[in-house]
């Protein structure tokens, strides 16, 4: 927290499965939620809530799940919520591999007119979609979500992780009154646990891919940006300090001949340029007096 702090991020996503669930690597993490939440405050972070694909998720117990974080942590001075233009603070919720639930189950929990909405209720939020694929555009429309991120740290992996799609990405988002969050990297190699995927392997150049992408993201003009990611080192995309470190198996990455707070210092950077360029964007589009 207190690095995240330093780097001047100011909402950590957390990944997050249901009570007593957990992904095939993992234990149940539910019950670190207070934790996290209580030490995030300490440090003036905020907590949302990144929902991930646990087994069978769908639209019933997605809302659920949701009716569930809002009323267990809702209350918590840390808990996230975006104030949108009409004023309403509402909880922001990323929902990683959104595009495995079709648009006609999302549009239950998502429409004002859907089976179990969540709409104009004490659940409502911000859903947040992973964008994969163009296509995954007009599904993400139909659905009722509220925005879309791009998630991967690979600049042409996907067509929504390709940096040069991401200006015709804000105009789709602003046409359909979408919120656009491209997501930037410093790196990806994950070799270690998917040794066929060195095609997809980008070299951190002590610290020039992180920067591009930055510029590119501030670019695009976005309401936010989000990170991938601060500590997941297995897709060695992690910004938190490093430093050298082997097992038996295993040559961990380090940022020499820098230091280890070399991406900190670079989040906190653009973190600073894009606050700037934020108030100029949006004193340009206020109305004449």
């Amino acid at each position: 927290m207190k690095q995240m702090r330093s780097a001047s991020i100011g909402v950590l996503a957390l990944s997050w499965y249901p009570p007593d669930t957990n992904d095939e690597n993992g234990e149940p993490t539910d019950d670190l939620v207070p934790t996290i939440l209580d030490k995030a405050h300490k440090y003036n972070l905020k907590v949302a809530f990144h929902i991930e694909p646990y087994s069978n998720r769908n639209d019933q117990n997605m809302y659920k799940n949701i009716k569930y974080i809002i009323d267990k942590y809702g209350n918590h001075s840390a808990f996230y919520r975006y104030e949108t233009r009409t004023g309403n603070a509402l909880p922001m919720f990323y929902i990683y591999d959104s595009y495995i639930t079709k648009p006609e189950k999302w549009v239950n929990l998502l429409t004002p007119s859907g089976s179990h909405t969540v709409r104009n209720s004490a659940y409502d939020g911000l859903f947040i979609a992973l964008l994969v694929e163009e296509k995954h555009k007009y599904d993400i429309l139909q659905s009722g979500f509220d925005g879309i991120y791009t998630y991967f740290a690979t600049n042409g992996f996907t067509y929504g992780s390709s940096h040069q799609n991401w200006a015709s990405l804000k105009i789709f988002c602003d046409r359909y009154n979408l919120i656009f969050i491209p997501s930037v990297g410093p790196g990806y190699i994950d070799t270690s646990i998917r040794p066929w995927n060195s095609q997809n392997t980008r070299n951190r150049i002590n610290g020039k891919y992180y920067e591009v992408s930055l510029s590119a993201a501030l670019q695009a003009q976005p309401s936010l940006i989000s990170i991938t990611s601060f500590n997941e080192w297995h897709e060695g995309t992690q910004i938190e300090k490093a430093v050298p470190k082997r097992t038996s198996n295993t040559v961990y990455l380090d940022y020499r001949p820098h230091k280890p707070g070399l991406y900190l210092e670079l989040t906190r950077k653009w973190s600073e340029k894009y606050s700037k360029e934020r108030a100029t964007y949006a004193h340009k589009k206020l109305p004449a007096s």
